[in-house]
């Protein structure tokens, strides 16, 4: 299966959750474990005028890890979060959003994961570590 095709499987069967955040996958970077995908954020998910609330930059962070895990598994996995540690970096302001979202190591049923989010600027305003629980269909 191409990059290609995984970013189209991907993005044809969404969550309820990412569709909320008009989210998309962009690109997937199979040698890397990488998979990057856009959010657009309204201020209907801020707080103190037009700063976006952590749960969402938390749920931007975690849709691209588990993600990269879909992507790397062709859509054969369950991934479900154990943990997840967020690191705010800068004040997030309603608007566009990548977040990257990567594999450190995958295991049969655990993977530690990372992501990171830019704004439209490019810069990086929130990083993120996880660990996840995989379950795996029988092949």
């Amino acid at each position: 299966m191409s990059s290609d095709d995984i970013v189209e499987q991907l993005n044809s069967h969404q969550a309820e959750v990412i569709k909320t955040f008009k989210g998309r996958v962009l690109a997937v970077a199979p040698e890397r474990h990488e998979l990057r995908m856009e959010f657009e954020i309204g201020p209907e998910h801020c707080h103190t005028v037009d700063i976006v609330q952590g749960g969402v930059i938390t749920a931007m962070l975690d849709a691209s890890m588990a993600h990269a895990v879909l992507a790397h598994d062709h859509h054969k996995t369950r991934v479900s979060s154990i943990d997840i540690h967020v690191s705010f970096l800068r004040p997030a302001r309603a608007g566009s959003f990548v977040a990257v979202g990567t594999i450190v190591k995958s295991g049969r049923t655990i993977a530690f994961l990372r992501a990171d989010l830019f704004n439209e600027k490019a810069e990086l305003v929130a990083t993120g570590t996880s660990s996840a629980h995989l379950t795996r269909e029988h092949r």
